[in-house]
């Protein structure tokens, strides 16, 4: 008998490396491999072995060529050609992969991961109802395959099929408790219905096996999130960036918890370190957008929004964000386009609406602003914000009955400025009240404060005892301008108060017809007598003396009412005129601003307005005219009683009316208003002309 020593050696070799390669000893597998192929460069199983190594060690290119070579010498065995298949998809050639699959199956079509593994490659070219069939004929094979059943779920989610996926997830998790995957479906799939419970039990399964598996520490930061744990949802994010810091998607989702804390510095970092990982993430353009939007950066909000909506063009959120970047921007044509192309898209969306009709509020167009508002009532009836924003065009028009009512819904409308006080006393509704005092509380600016103040002396003529709640900074005088009125600052009531109001209800007590009006007390303010003189002594020269307020920081609309100081040089070359700043701000950037214009305007460091409103009331009262834009100079000086001249934009809000040159709520008090949207110059040579 001949015995073929050789062959006996190789197959004894060939066994003691495949017991190396299964226990992953792959070094000493591959040496026994190396010693076989050194005697016979055709040996076709140590050919395949080899580049089967090389695919573990992810050597994509030299494993094909290894598993070709096997498959030259001995093209029978099925699993040459399976392996293959697995190697090809590794590499994105999936049509390859599919044609490695095929001929595996041709040869032994009863392999359950080879059916598998051709329905992975035809799921990730799009063949979805192929790749069922494979994952089935996998389950038919081997009813217990947890990963097929697993694969067969993200199918049928694919199909549209939810709860069918969710029955084969929850299979392969009976199949495999340990099937990390399946329980990631499942609580990714949770979560898209807003089934928070479930969706945290299944990514705490997750995470139980798979501690160190960034996309469910993705997926746990997204549901704490959504739940408003938002330092819990960081903490997760955190982990993610730890496992995977090039994950762009984190980035964002790590962005948009901290935006929500406020932490607005670091959500703008994040937002721009996702971008610069995936420049095409559109989220991530958009959410940066909200956030410079919300910090008044309007500029690079544009910019973000603009990015966003060539992302995704067909994103009414976008354009009508984008809108509002260009509002506050004062593009109003372009912010117009953009808000009409967010109806376009979503023609329901009752926010784009009310945008619409703040734009054309704004421009001037109160007719179609109040159409604007009427269709996004008629999509969200009873919607506070868009009562209040008809409130103000009433009280613009002097439908003072209508207006103050609706301008009680300031409190439920975004942006007010002022949190509600929810103290136990009812409101007052101006009746004579005996046995406890009414407190009356200061609301929204310093500026508005004045305003109110005027009803004050109103509310005393009621014969009740007042208490007076304020800005610090106006204690001093209103305590001097309302005598028998207790005036405090951060009043707590207790039992002496029978009733409360906010000041900026009581119009809609007192003010509620031209009639009203004509029975204003003015002035209603008193400086201090001592200081106003010695003020006016520090300026006199023999010249008129004429206070000047030029901008406003204000959120809302500051940009729209406020005007360059250089713009006004026509008026401050005037003869005849000692101009003396009133406007309020750091003492050395507005004496470097004047300096800049070449104007002679006197800064007066004994003043600032923002520590001591008192002082400032009297150096006001010591002017012989105030010129201002809308601003709280214009409400001090018009309450003193010192005759007033006020700049206005085109669309001026609701305390001053329309179409009138003069103010109900001062009587000393004259208007000048932009004729065309934008053109100071032509108030500027009215205002000459008067001087």
């Amino acid at each position: 008998m001949h015995v073929d020593l050789v062959s006996t050696q190789t197959s004894l070799q060939l066994g003691v490396a495949l017991e190396h390669h299964r226990a992953g000893r792959l070094k000493q597998a591959e040496a026994l491999y190396r010693e076989i192929l050194a005697r016979d460069l055709r040996h076709a199983e140590s050919l395949h072995y080899l580049g089967l190594i090389a695919y573990q060690s992810h050597k994509l290119d030299e494993a094909e060529t290894l598993m070709r070579a096997a498959i030259e010498v001995n093209e029978k065995p099925a699993f040459f050609h399976s392996n293959l298949g697995l190697v090809l998809r590794g590499k994105g050639d999936l049509g390859g992969a599919i044609t490695a699959f095929e001929r595996a199956l041709k040869l032994d079509p009863n392999v359950p991961e080879a059916n598998n593994n051709m329905g992975l490659a035809l799921l990730a070219r799009g063949r979805v109802d192929a790749a069922a069939a494979a994952f089935e004929r996998a389950l038919k094979l081997r009813p217990g395959y947890a990963e097929a059943a697993r694969n067969l779920g993200q199918v049928r989610l694919n199909q549209g099929s939810v709860e069918e996926a969710m029955a084969w997830f929850e299979r392969a998790l009976t199949l495999d408790p340990n099937e990390v995957e399946a329980y990631l479906r499942l609580a990714q799939m949770f979560g898209d219905r807003d089934d928070w419970t479930k969706a945290v039990g299944y990514y705490e399964r997750v995470l139980a096996v798979r501690p160190d598996l960034a996309e469910a520490h993705n997926g746990m930061g997204n549901v704490a999130q959504r739940l408003g744990r938002i330092e819990e949802a960081i903490g997760h994010y955190q982990k993610a960036l730890a496992l995977a810091p090039g994950n762009a998607d984190v980035y964002g989702n790590l962005a948009s918890a901290l935006q929500g804390l406020r932490r607005m510095d670091e959500a703008i970092g994040f937002y721009r370190q996702a971008i610069a990982l995936n420049p095409e993430l559109a989220g991530a353009h958009y959410n940066l957008g909200t956030a410079l939007l919300e910090r008044g950066e309007w500029f690079g909000a544009a910019e973000s929004f603009e990015r966003a909506v060539a992302l995704m063009p067909e994103s009414g959120a976008a354009y009508n964000n984008l809108g509002n970047a260009y509002k506050a921007l004062e593009r109003y044509e372009e912010a117009q386009a953009c808000y009409r192309k967010a109806l376009e898209i979503g023609p329901e969306t009752a926010r784009a609406h009310y945008n619409l009709g703040c734009l054309l509020g704004d421009m001037g167009d109160r007719a179609e602003a109040l159409v604007e508002y009427g269709r996004a009532l008629a999509l969200e009836p009873g919607d506070a914000q868009a009562l209040f924003s008809i409130g103000m065009i009433q009280l613009q028009q002097g439908e003072l009955d209508a207006g103050w009512a609706n301008y009680e819904r300031r409190w439920q409308s975004v942006g007010h400025d002022t949190p509600a006080r929810n103290y136990a006393q009812p409101l007052w509704q101006g009746e004579r009240i005996t046995g406890g005092r009414v407190l009356l509380w200061g609301e929204q600016g310093v500026g508005d404060e004045l305003l109110f103040a005027g009803l004050v002396p109103d509310a005393m003529r009621t014969g009740n005892a007042i208490v007076l709640d304020c800005d610090s900074r106006l204690k001093p005088l209103f305590a001097r301008s309302f005598r028998g009125v207790e005036v405090v600052s951060g009043y707590r009531p207790g039992g002496e108060i029978a009733a409360q109001l906010p000041v900026g209800s009581l119009p809609g007590l007192f003010r509620r017809s031209a009639y009203d009006f004509a029975r204003t007390t003015s002035p209603y303010l008193v400086a201090d007598a001592t200081e106003r003189r010695r003020y006016q002594g520090r300026y006199a020269d023999g010249r008129r003396v004429v206070g000047l307020a030029w901008f406003t920081r204000g959120k809302k609309s500051g940009r729209a009412r406020s005007i360059e100081l250089r713009a006004l040089a026509p008026l401050l070359a005037l003869p005849g005129i000692r101009w003396v700043s009133l406007q309020y701000g750091d003492h050395d950037a507005l004496q470097r601003e004047v300096a800049a214009s070449g104007a002679q305007v006197l800064i007066d460091r004994s003043v600032d307005q923002m520590k001591d409103m008192d002082r400032f009331a009297a150096q006001v009262a010591a002017m012989d005219l105030v010129l201002t834009i809308d601003n709280s100079a214009a409400h001090l000086a018009g309450g003193l009683g010192v005759p007033t001249w006020v700049m206005l934009p085109y669309a001026a809000d609701q305390r001053w009316f329309v179409e009138r040159e003069d103010s109900p709520w001062y009587p000393k008090t004259r208007l000048f208003r932009q004729e065309r949207l934008g053109d100071w110059g032509a108030v500027i040579e009215r205002v000459k002309a008067a001087l």
